[in-house]
C-alpha cells in the first residue's frame, strides 16, 4: 500500500465527510494506493456513525473507537499500530490540513529519503492566543532538541513506515514526535512549507497558555527520558555520589576539627551538621532511585493499553 493516512477524531462528525471525500480525490487522481484510519478519540456527538456510514461507501476507511477519550497522542498510537502504508500521514479532522499535501510530502519520504517530513505552517488561521505561545515553545524546542523545524505542533506529517513502528506516542507527546524520531536514531528530518486554512467547522479542541505550561512539562519529559531513559542510573547516580560526598566530607571535618583541638562543644549544635546529614540521606535516596528506576525500566513492558470499543475493517481487539 503506498499510503496510510491516520485521522485523530474528536467531535468532527461535521467536517468528516468532506474530510474524506478531498482525501480520495488526492489520491486517485495521483493513482495511490490508500487507507485512511479515523480513530475516533471518545467523540460525544455523531463522529462514529459518520465514519460507519462513509465506510459503507468507500471500504479504504477503516475506524478505531476509543470508549473514552485518551488524547490525540492515544489516537495516533493506536493509528500508528494499525497502518500498513509505505508513507504514513497524519493530518488533523478539522480541515485546517489540506489533503492536497498528500502527494509531495509522500515523494519526499520516498525520493528525497527523508525519515520524517513536518508540516509548517507559516500563515496561520489561528487567534493570537494560540500563535504566540506556539512560537515560543516551538523556538524552545528547536534549541533543545537541535531540530531545525519551526512547528513541531503541526499536524500534517509524513513518516516512512519504520519509523511509526518504532516509537510510542504517549500523554501529549505528539507535539515532539519528531524529538521522539531522533533520540530512536532517526535523523533525517525535514520540512514542508504547507497550507493553513481558516476552520469551517466546530472550533478548536486547545487552549493556548495551558497548552503551553503542558508543552514545557513534556519538552523536559521526553529530553530527559531521550537521554536517560535506558539508563536512568547514569543520571541518578552521580547526583547521588556527590549529594553523598558532600555531606561525608563535611562530617569529617566536623569530627576532625573537635577531635584536633579538644573542644567542648557538640556536633548537634553546628548547622553544618545538618547540612552534611542531610546531604548524605539525599544521596542515598538519589542513588537508590537510579538502581529502582533500572528494574523498572528493565522489567516494564506494554506500558499503555488503551480500551477500544469497537474496529472498522481492521482486526478486532
Amino acid at each position: 500500500m503506498d499510503v496510510s493516512i491516520v485521522i485523530p477524531v474528536y467531535n468532527e462528525d461535521e467536517s468528516l465527510p468532506e474530510l474524506c471525500n478531498w482525501i480520495d480525490r488526492v489520491v486517485k487522481a495521483n493513482n495511490l494506493s490508500c487507507e485512511m484510519i479515523l480513530v475516533d478519540d471518545g467523540s460525544t456527538d455523531n463522529s462514529w456513525e459518520v465514519i460507519n456510514e462513509l465506510r459503507r461507501s468507500n471500504p479504504c476507511i477503516k475506524g478505531i473507537r476509543f470508549q473514552r477519550n485518551y488524547g490525540k497522542s492515544a489516537a495516533l498510537n493506536e493509528g500508528f499500530k494499525a497502518a500498513e502504508g509505505e508513507v504514513v500521514i497524519t493530518m488533523d479532522a478539522d480541515m485546517q490540513d489540506s489533503p492536497d499535501e498528500i502527494p509531495e510530502l509522500r515523494r519526499m519520504i520516498m525520493e528525497d529519503k527523508f525519515d520524517l517530513v513536518s508540516g509548517w505552517k507559516k500563515v496561520r488561521h489561528d487567534p493570537i492566543s494560540k500563535t504566540l505561545p506556539s512560537k515560543f515553545f516551538n523556538w524552545t524546542t528547536a534549541r533543545v532538541s537541535r531540530i531545525p523545524l519551526h512547528d513541531f505542533n503541526c499536524g500534517l506529517k509524513a513518516y516512512r513506515r519504520k519509523v511509526i513502528k518504532s516509537i510510542e506516542v504517549y500523554g501529549e507527546m505528539h507535539r515532539y514526535i519528531p524529538v521522539i524520531a531522533k533520540w530512536a536514531g532517526f535523523r533525517r528530518i525535514g520540512e514542508k512549507v504547507v497550507q493553513h486554512r481558516a476552520r469551517k467547522y466546530g472550533h478548536t479542541k486547545f487552549g493556548g497558555l495551558g497548552r503551553g505550561l503542558k508543552g514545557l512539562l513534556d519538552l523536559a519529559s521526553i529530553t530527559f527520558v531521550g537521554k536517560y531513559g535506558k539508563r536512568p542510573m547514569h543520571f541518578f547516580g552521580p547526583l547521588g555520589v556527590l549529594c553523598f560526598l558532600i555531606g561525608f566530607i563535611a562530617s569529617i571535618y566536623l569530627i576532625a576539627n573537635k577531635l584536633a583541638h579538644y573542644t567542648s562543644f557538640g556536633l548537634t549544635t553546628k548547622p553544618v551538621f545538618y547540612i552534611a546529614l542531610t546531604m548524605m540521606v539525599l544521596g542515598s535516596q538519589l542513588f537508590l532511585t537510579g538502581f529502582v528506576a533500572e528494574l523498572i525500566g528493565r522489567n516494564s513492558q506494554g506500558r499503555n493499553h488503551y480500551l477500544i470499543e469497537e474496529k472498522l475493517g481492521l482486526d478486532q481487539p
